[in-house]
């Protein structure tokens, strides 16, 4: 049992071609990658952005991809690798979403290098040419009824060998649904309804394209189960339970998990809990599959990352926490520099240094590799809730009105 390392990639060191990179993990192993910066000090461009939105831009042979609205309406954006904006696409009208930390435009684009995939709180799956042209789209709410989620929806598309798969989780009718990437056609659509306690079905979190036995599957975390399903009929493989053994309330699934090795590592409990289950296996794997559990630490919001074969966590309030993925246990433990606010973008790692925006558009760089040390502390001047993507020698940070890339060091 592998991740899936996703379809035809041109080099994984220049492309990140969806929200937590070519492998899913929040990281990149090769290149250099910058540590301090300032308003004019290796800072390559800055390009003004037309609204806010909190998805993570993606990058694909030095051409940016973003969403965000415009003029209203859900836009999908690109930009030359040197900030020169290339086009925008708009679609239908956005829902601009209820919270201060969100916006309608908060899943991240995908692509497979064919084409681009975005969805958006309005409902909108739509599948972009890479010149930018609508190949179709669809909308979910309008199809399948609107989403009860008590936060803005924020799962991004994920892209298989021949589909664009939609998850969405919530209080009523849940569903994961694959549509072809070319036509737009479903299908398939298979239901997830799993009883929870209050805000218990509700679900944020991105699913991940792993391979079974071989073959392509999904692996789903949402409604108290992480499950697998095969990426070609929907049809359930393996699920895993009892993640809320008290039946506590309100642990909704934000964070999405994380593999390394052929455990996945999956946040829970408002980030008071952390569970390494071991993939692979058939029908309810609950009672074999769970290699470990923390119940002294976790992640609420950020995603966790695997670089070099460890996990890492950035906690809500900046606590850093590096796990070994095959016992749970802490290799070591330190702190970000302390603020009024707290981290809901995914950290990134890359250069042996880890990459953690707070919400106030503050980048804290911190060495990993070896002893864990606070680096720089770098102002964007605007809020920051998308993730960091270190790729090609650059940093992309996209902020509530601007989208950034910083130099690596000459």
């Amino acid at each position: 049992m592998v991740i899936l390392s996703g379809m035809a990639l041109a080099d994984p060191g220049s492309n990140w071609p969806r929200w937590r990179g070519p492998l899913d993990n929040g990281s990149n192993e090769s290149g250099s990658y910058p540590v301090k910066w300032d308003s004019t000090t290796n800072v390559l461009w800055k390009a003004p952005l037309p609204g806010k939105g909190c998805s993570t831009p993606i990058v694909w042979n030095e051409r940016i991809y973003l969403t965000a609205p415009s003029n209203g309406k859900d836009t999908l954006l690109a930009f030359d690798w040197s900030g020169n904006a290339l086009w925008q696409t708009p679609l239908g009208p956005e829902n601009p979403g209820k919270n201060r930390n969100g916006s309608g435009s908060n899943p991240s684009p995908a692509t497979d290098g064919t084409a681009i995939f975005t969805y958006f709180k309005s409902g909108t799956l739509a599948v972009f040419e890479m010149d930018g042209r609508v190949r179709w789209k669809t909308n979910l709410i309008e199809r399948f009824g609107k989403d009860t989620l008590y936060w803005d929806y924020g799962i991004s598309p994920v892209v298989t060998e021949k589909n664009v798969v939609a998850a969405v989780m919530h209080h009523g009718e849940s569903y994961v649904a694959a549509f072809d990437k070319t036509t737009g056609e479903m299908r398939w659509k298979v239901a997830r309804n799993f009883v929870t306690p209050s805000e218990g079905d509700h679900s944020y979190a991105t699913p991940i394209v792993i391979r079974h036995e071989g073959k392509e599957a999904l692996l789903v975390w949402g409604g108290e189960h992480l499950t697998a399903h095969d990426a070609a009929t929907g049809a359930t493989l393996w699920t895993c339970g009892d993640f809320n053994p008290q039946a506590k309330a309100n642990w909704v699934a934000v964070a999405s998990p994380v593999i390394a090795g052929n455990i996945a590592v999956v946040p829970f409990g408002r980030g008071s809990r952390l569970h390494g289950i071991k993939l692979g296996g058939a029908g309810n794997v609950t009672a074999t599959h769970r290699a470990w559990v923390r119940e002294d630490t976790g992640s609420f919001v950020p995603t966790p990352l695997e670089y070099k074969g460890r996990i890492y966590l950035v906690r809500d309030r900046g606590q850093v926490v590096c796990i070994d993925p095959a016992t749970g246990k802490t290799a070591w433990a330190g702190d970000l520099p302390k603020g009024s606010s707290s981290y809901y973008s995914s950290p990134a790692a890359a250069d042996g240094k880890i990459y953690a925006a707070r919400e106030d558009g503050v980048i804290f760089v911190a060495k990993i590799d070896g002893a864990f040390e606070v680096l720089s502390e770098n102002k964007m001047g605007e809020p920051v809730i998308a993730s960091p993507v270190p790729i090609g020698n650059r940093l992309l940070i996209r902020g509530e009105k601007h989208l950034f890339c910083i130099a690596a060091p000459k």
